[in-house]
């Protein structure tokens, strides 16, 4: 399993890793289950909710170069440990937040505090595991944010009337502190694969030189657009809209589409196990990421015309047909990451991951003005929805157009 640690090592860095993600997911989409209790609380409207959300992954966003050059430098284990001091603080601030600039301030920290629980983990992977193991602990890391996510829906809803919602952000406080533990105890020591250049004097600090050797990556920039539209809009209806759709345009209540949710992330922390599974066999066989990728999103693309469609009719079956044929651009991420010299991924994973979360925060906060900008227009609630759903489709086919025109010579070996 593990190009340089033992079988058992490498299962204990997993778990280690594995949990503190399923943290940092349960913190992202916790708000898709709060918004009912939050809204009349401080009183929300569609572009509040949109940007409280979107300021996760806004300081999120934030940290994602930066931090690709320290965990080329410094390694999984100090990046990220000094990272969760921050997620700490953010959830703190969150649970005694009392109005919506000091929830949306608090949302930022905790985006900068784990914005690396899953790029520390692929870094680190890209030099402890082969290529067909890093493709299963890529979509079993994923597995594990879609635990979390499931968390949030249910278990959160079940739990704000007894505790209320600001014990819960004091608890998940105290959870990423036991994270911290794990890692300190269990993570290994990191060594530098390779001196990292150092830029001539006066030309500017080496970091940024990297990343211009990243972004004008032929294949890098071909995978940009999916990661943007379609594996941000992934995250942004999974931890935000998809809720808000099932309350206000489908009719459900508050704990019906809580459970509508959490079938929703049951269906996708299985999807990402089956991924996981298949993963090692469909390399071997052949079958790369991007031939994956060019089959699955036009399957996603049916999907979402289904959701827009159905309108007041979309039930949680029609999403959970969307969030599955939609993983399969999952798979983008740990491509990109092969396509790079070890010494450069943590700077191309990060750099990726940068690309996907603004991709989830403009899809997150521009769903919440399209809807309001129909509203004031006099759309109905469901064809506001549909409206801003259906714009978001044009772009994720206009993604879809670019990676195939873009294939030429950007076919990366093994991907």
């Amino acid at each position: 399993m593990s190009m340089v640690m033992s079988r058992s090592m490498a299962v204990r860095v997993f778990i280690c890793f594995a949990f503190t993600y399923y943290l940092s997911a349960l913190v992202r989409a916790i708000t898709a289950t709060l918004s009912p209790t939050l809204i009349p609380e401080f009183g929300l409207n569609s572009r509040d909710l949109g940007l409280l959300a979107g300021g996760y992954f806004l300081g999120f966003s934030a940290m994602q170069l930066p931090m690709g050059n320290w965990l080329d430098r410094h390694g999984p284990n100090k990046v990220i440990l000094s990272f969760l001091v921050a997620a700490v603080l953010g959830c703190v601030a969150f649970a005694c937040a009392d109005s919506f600039t000091g929830l949306f301030l608090a949302r930022v920290l905790t985006g900068v505090g784990v914005s690396c629980c899953l790029m520390a983990p692929l870094t680190g992977y890209r030099r402890w595991f082969d290529a067909p193991t890093q493709m299963r602990a890529n979509s079993w890391m994923l597995m594990t944010g879609s635990l979390g996510m499931l968390s949030s829906t249910l278990p959160v809803q079940a739990l704000v009337p007894l505790v209320g919602w600001r014990v819960l952000f004091w608890g998940l406080a105290g959870m990423v502190l036991l994270s911290m533990l794990f890692i300190l105890w269990w993570v290994p020591k990191w060594e530098p694969v390779a001196p990292v250049a150092t830029a001539p004097a006066g030309t500017g600090p080496s970091w940024w030189s990297a990343y211009v050797e990243v972004w004008r990556h032929p294949y890098f920039r071909r995978m940009t657009p999916l990661g943007f539209f379609s594996y941000g809009g992934l995250v942004a209806m999974q931890t935000l809209w998809a809720g808000p759709w099932l309350t206000k345009v489908s009719g459900f209540s508050a704990w019906e589409a809580a459970t509508g949710l959490f079938w929703i992330n049951m269906s996708m922390l299985l999807a990402f196990w089956i991924w996981g599974m298949v993963n090692p066999w469909l390399t071997r066989q052949g079958y790369t990421a991007n031939r994956l990728i060019g089959w699955g999103v036009p399957l996603n693309l049916l999907a979402m015309l289904g959701v827009v469609w159905g309108g007041e009719s979309t039930g949680v079956a029609m999403w959970i047909g969307f969030f599955i044929t939609n993983t399969v651009v999952s798979l983008a991420q740990p491509a990109v990451g092969m396509a790079f010299a070890p010494h450069l991924a943590g700077r191309a994973l990060s750099a990726y991951n940068l690309v996907i979360f603004i991709g989830v925060f403009v899809v997150q906060w521009g769903m919440g003005l399209w809807i309001d900008a129909l509203l004031a227009l006099g759309w109905s609630t469901p064809a506001a929805f549909q409206g801003a759903l259906g714009f978001f489709m044009l772009c994720s086919v206009g993604s879809y157009v670019y990676f195939w025109w873009a294939r030429g010579d950007n076919q990366q070996p093994g991907v």
